[in-house]
């Protein structure tokens, strides 16, 4: 259980807490994903410890509020949040967890700070999230030999029976997989996929999964390789927009990879290569960015047609709005974040449409209404390369040409601004009415089309309208 006296990097904070800690009685065990991190070399910042050796919660709490603002996360879970100038900790009572109803919350749970290390870790799911470092002993502790499972990169359960009273734990597979590269131990994916045919994972809330589709995405170099796991497992049975993708036939000329399920795997991992060459930080527009390529071909299974020998898919691109739509809210309330989506879907043919048909400026401002055109182009440009195609380069070339133009523009990121707006109209003695949505598009016509300035296009309103 126990490995070899070792010393790891903690921040200085995080050292002076867990030495007063030792002070009171507590013995205290880093734990979860932040030691899994740590020998899968990857920088960390989430600290979760594990109090043993001291059941009194408020002595604990008492000794935490000398280093920043302490939260009590339900008195019965035995967990406590602080915060301090530049990091979140995680502290908690160890505990044990037993699943008395369907929902994901119905556990009874009961925290006992004398339990040993080896039945606090029953509790968790896989081996290599049940690896300790103990602060005071300056060891690992690995009861379920976790750190050989990480040499052999395999993804194992700890125990059958708890294992399945969550059925999260599938979702959490499957990111895990992506993420590390792993193999699963062909015992777990068997639990994994009597848990799915079980259909336990209904009860799940939609935020849950949620945010395990967030690690796959914004934690994977290559997302596909979950995305895979999640159709071995059965769960595209939750998500027939998925569903419809496989075996949904492509013309070979322009998809010589396959049906629109590879197409849109290899767009995922596109996607992530194209994210990370940008260095874009912002993980809210990397998200929907994710879910636009996601759902760009949702559209296809209901208008892929074979005519005269070739396969054709007209109009997927609106088509796609309402499988988006239906997909997204199964997955979250926010409208916003749909909002965002939905564009994406929409006109992610655009830009290649464009640059084909060497249009005119005055499209591209078009194009800006639409969308934000720095996004769709990173859309455009994934759904490009993730097939395989010889001549890639005109992905390139396409994007180039109209992000160049948007930009000298300065409408890449933001929409063109009409120069004259409903309050124009009024200032000219207009009353509003329904004529005003009208009026303001024969404005914006002229300013697109015509070039026109704001003084200009006011007169010809009037000439018209008044």
């Amino acid at each position: 259980m126990f490995t070899t006296t070792t010393t790891i990097n903690l921040p200085v904070v995080l050292e002076n807490i867990l030495d007063d800690l030792l002070k009171i009685g507590v013995i205290p065990v880093l734990v979860g994903g932040c030691i899994r991190d740590y020998f899968f070399k990857i920088p960390n910042k989430d600290y979760d410890i594990e109090l043993f050796g001291l059941n009194c919660l408020d002595t604990i709490e008492k000794t935490l509020q000398k280093f920043g603002d302490v939260k009590l996360v339900g008195k019965s879970f035995g967990v406590l949040l602080l915060k301090t100038k530049d990091y979140e900790f995680d502290f908690a009572l160890p505990r044990t967890e037993k699943k008395v109803g369907n929902s994901h919350t119905s556990f009874e749970i009961i925290s006992n700070g004398n339990l040993s290390f080896e039945k606090a870790a029953l509790r968790r799911d896989f081996t290599i999230n049940a690896i300790g470092y103990d602060y005071k002993e300056k060891k690992f502790l690995d009861p379920f030999n976790g750190l050989e499972d990480i040499k052999t990169k395999t993804l194992k359960h700890i125990n059958d029976k708890t294992f399945l009273e969550d059925s999260l734990r599938v979702y959490r597979a499957v990111q895990f997989v992506s993420r590390f590269d792993l193999n699963i131990d062909d015992k777990t994916k068997k639990l994994c996929k009597q848990i799915v045919d079980n259909d336990e994972c209904k009860y799940l809330p939609k935020e849950r999964v949620y945010e395990e589709f967030k690690k796959l995405f914004l934690k994977s170099p290559k997302p596909s390789i979950g995305f895979e796991v999640l159709k071995e497992f059965g769960l595209l049975k939750y998500f027939p927009e998925l569903k419809n993708l496989v075996d949904c036939i492509q013309d070979k000329e322009y998809h010589p990879e396959g049906d629109v399920w590879v197409h849109t795997l290899m767009t995922i991992d596109e996607l992530s290569m194209i994210i990370k060459e940008q260095d874009i930080k912002d993980e809210y527009r990397k998200l929907y960015l994710f879910y636009g390529i996601l759902c760009h071909d949702f559209g296809k299974p209901f208008c892929t047609k074979e005519i005269n020998g070739r396969i054709t898919s007209h109009k997927h691109e609106s088509l796609g709005i309402e499988p988006t739509v239906s997909f997204l809210s199964r997955l979250t309330d926010e409208k916003k974040f749909i909002d965002k989506v939905i564009p994406l879907v929409k006109n992610h043919l655009a830009p290649f449409q464009l640059y084909k048909a060497e249009s005119s400026i005055n499209a591209v401002k078009r194009l800006s209404l639409k969308c934000n055109i720095e996004d769709l182009c990173m859309v455009c440009l994934a759904d490009c390369k993730g097939r395989t195609i010889p001549d890639k380069e005109k992905c390139d070339k396409a994007v180039i040409w109209v992000l160049e133009k948007a930009r000298e523009l300065n409408i890449s990121q933001t929409a063109l601004e009409p120069l004259v707006k409903g309050r124009d109209l009024i200032e000219l003695g207009m009353k509003p009415s329904k004529e005003f949505k009208e009026i303001l598009e024969f404005a914006l016509n002229l300013q697109i089309d015509k070039n026109l300035e704001k003084e200009e296009i006011l007169k010809r309103i009037k000439s018209k309208f008044l």
